[in-house]
């Protein structure tokens, strides 16, 4: 296996890893974690009064890898474009199987306005111009594998496809060319600092694109987010995390929480997921997030064997063809 399909299949599997830590935190308050668990140390089971993951089963992965897994599909059946509308549909097919197999994992407020809107009729250019949630950064991986982060613009182009119909804005562009660069940058062999950085250059350029919204600029809350934990303890950064960057699913709070854990696991997958999964809030996006970066950086030899076992044999995941596809559209990129 060359190095870039490690990194790859690290970049997909762990952003799973890093969503099904966080599936059974999700949504709950990090005092309400501690009470239940202590500390999460592995793949938990949903609990049962958790309105969201109840019930499912430990190692379950969430809407961010299955929303994730569309978009490559997307890329990798159309030549390395997305389609707004044809996205807009697949979301919602998507969604109506989780309803119908009784699942409370379902579209993101940003997402689920953005195609209620384009089901009235309302053109994909348009649907996405209030979408300032997440939504766009957890599924945004894919595009990180398929292309190089520079030259940027054509990069950017590609991320801002992929965010048209639910996150024309600048804070939803911003935040998926933030994470979308960073896994770039490590299939290309770059380490957890030259992540950062190419995070902190895109989200800068991406919030010049799309519907300006009001909110805090992406690109220096990550790198504030980063400085704000290193060198503390754990449970310090982690409290800290908490009251001041925030773990909602507003793209201000999320994506930069989700380099503040990067930086305290040291780029290190499987322990920034445990992280992610103590936090609370919007964790398993958070998780999904740092999950992906790390593993793009570490590879997947750098994921454990026995969460990869446990990711392919609860879920039916199988990431390796997908992996392939996406670094064939970026071999055709390069060439």
């Amino acid at each position: 296996m060359n190095h870039q399909h490690d990194r790859a299949l690290g970049a997909l599997y762990g952003l799973a890893m890093g969503d099904a830590l966080g599936m059974p935190t999700q949504i709950m308050s990090r005092a309400s974690i501690v009470a239940r668990f202590g500390t999460v140390t592995g793949f938990e089971p949903g609990p049962e009064d958790n309105p969201v993951s109840a019930g499912m089963p430990a190692g379950s992965v969430t809407d961010d890898t299955d929303q994730a897994v569309i978009v490559g599909r997307l890329l990798t059946g159309s030549g390395g474009r997305i389609e707004p509308l044809r996205l807009a549909h697949e979301l919602l097919e998507w969604e109506r199987a989780m309803k119908a197999k009784g699942s409370f994992d379902l579209l993101g407020p940003s997402t689920k306005a953005a195609l209620e809107a384009v089901s009235r009729g309302v053109p994909p250019e348009e649907a996405g111009k209030a979408g300032a949630t997440n939504g766009a950064a957890m599924r945004i991986t894919p595009v990180g594998v398929a292309f190089p982060d520079t030259p940027l613009e054509p990069f950017l182009d590609r991320v801002a496809e992929a965010c048209q119909v639910t996150h024309d804005t600048s804070i939803g562009i911003a935040s998926a060319a933030a994470v979308a660069a960073a896994v770039s940058r490590g299939i290309d062999g770059g380490d957890l600092e030259d992540a950062f950085d190419a995070a902190v250059t895109a989200a800068a350029a991406g919030a010049q694109r799309g519907h300006w919204v009001a909110g805090a600029d992406i690109a220096a809350r990550i790198g504030w987010a980063v400085d704000l934990v290193r060198g503390l303890p754990e449970r310090q950064a982690l409290d800290r995390v908490c009251d001041l960057v925030g773990t909602s699913v507003a793209s201000q709070e999320s994506v930069p929480a989700a380099f503040a854990v990067l930086a305290l696991a040291e780029g290190e997958p499987w322990r920034a997921g445990l992280l992610a999964a103590n936090l609370g809030g919007d964790c398993d996006t958070i998780g999904a997030i740092a999950g992906a970066i790390a593993g793009a950086v570490s590879g997947a030899s750098g994921l454990p064997d026995e969460a990869l076992a446990t990711l392919r044999s609860v879920n039916g995941l199988d990431l390796e063809p997908l992996a392939t596809a996406l670094l064939a559209l970026r071999a055709g990129t390069a060439a």
